[in-house]
């Protein structure tokens, strides 16, 4: 068989404006088809999922999305071939629906009519996993590529990102205003840390803050808790947060990441995944999809080398009734030569040009691999 087209979408969701406390969902129409269905589209080459579900729910809705939760993948053939569509629950950051791109009508509709006006089967199981909850995300961050420690003569927590570090950083910011346009920026004091998350801040003019309970114990002289002490400090670290209900995003190191994503799973009421001792790859990251302190869906993200899947249910699923099993894992991922240079000066060179023209030409993101489908069945397009 030949192999899949890939593409993204999601499904945009609103409170119903009559007040009733149900929801409504934006249905797409496509005059060449005569159908109706969600938004979505094909992936660019190189393109991450992620840029790609935000880039074609703007194109064909007019709304610049925020992502939500992960849903379900729809698989189908098209013209013969195996198409495979990852959907995210999304919510609109600003702008009012309307035709555009290949679209000529869009529509909100209530939830029941919005599942009776679909024109195909796997629309409606995409929908059927969608949780209609507004979330807040926390996301836990592993710094960028910052070369070898035995490289570096100078200081370790003075050690800033290398030159594909300091793209990567670039490629991390658009992947984070995914899910937050705007967020509190937290990192480890660490120069690797925050110069991995500064461009992101820099989106939206913020500005990023270094804490000594996100460093590595022994890397900064004023910080030498034990582990049990340096877990109760992150747990009320997060639940403070995670209080106030607003988009966080934090950097951290390899060696401390698991302790604090236990400690957010502890916050949000849930044990960690089983996932938890797979180190993320240098810009990885996890999402924590919050509402009202309870955790909706947890997600594990790579921007070099990645596939989207839905994974068997880890054993803390059982604990946590409601909270959707998905995992990321890694493919191949594309290499670039490393180089000491600092980051800030190459952000700066780079700056007016737009990171989705030049990141893909340094970078080679392998194909996303087949996921398993939420349907089996046969659109035009």
């Amino acid at each position: 068989m030949s192999e899949a087209i890939l593409s993204a979408g999601g499904v945009l969701w609103r409170l119903a404006a009559d007040g009733s406390g149900g929801i409504e969902v934006l249905l797409v129409h496509r005059q060449k088809y005569d159908d109706w269905s969600l938004p979505k589209g094909k992936r660019e080459p190189g393109e991450h999922m992620l840029l790609t579900a935000v880039r074609e729910i703007l194109e064909e809705t007019s709304v610049h999305p925020v992502l939500g939760p992960r849903l379900r993948t729809a698989e189908y053939l098209t013209h013969g071939r195996p198409k495979q569509v990852d959907y995210w629950s999304a919510r609109s950051n600003h702008g009012d629906a309307g035709p555009s791109h290949e679209i000529d009508a869009v529509c909100w509709l209530p939830l029941p009519q919005a599942l009776d006006r679909l024109s195909y089967p796997h629309d409606t199981d995409v929908i059927a996993s969608l949780r209609m909850r507004a979330t807040v995300p926390l996301i836990l961050v592993r710094h960028a590529s910052a070369g070898y420690k035995d490289d570096w003569v100078g200081e370790d927590p003075q050690r800033p990102l290398d030159a594909e570090g300091a793209l990567d950083a670039l490629l991390l910011a658009d992947l984070l205003a995914c899910f937050a346009p705007r967020a509190r920026v937290i990192s480890s004091p660490a120069l690797r840390c925050t110069e991995s998350v500064r461009p992101y801040a820099a989106r939206f003019g913020g500005s990023v803050e270094a804490m000594s309970v996100l460093a590595v114990p022994g890397r900064v002289t004023d910080f030498s808790l034990a582990r049990t002490d340096r877990a109760d400090t992150l747990r009320h670290l997060f639940r403070n947060l995670v209080a106030v209900g607003r988009p966080v995003v934090a950097c951290l190191h390899r060696e401390n990441l698991p302790l604090a994503l236990a400690a957010a799973c502890s916050v949000l009421g849930v044990p960690p995944p089983a996932e938890l001792d797979l180190p993320l790859p240098k810009g990885g990251f996890w999402v924590l999809h919050a509402a009202a302190g309870e955790l909706v869906s947890l997600e594990r993200y790579e921007f070099l080398g990645f596939a989207l899947s839905w994974a068997p249910a880890p054993f803390w699923i059982a604990a946590s009734p409601g909270v959707p099993a998905l995992s990321w894992a890694p493919t191949r991922s594309g290499t670039v030569a490393s180089s000491w240079i600092p980051a800030t000066s190459l952000v700066s060179a780079a700056s007016s040009v737009p990171v989705s023209s030049w990141i893909l030409a340094a970078f080679w993101i392998a194909s996303a691999s087949r996921a398993p489908c939420c349907s089996i069945a046969s659109e035009t397009s």
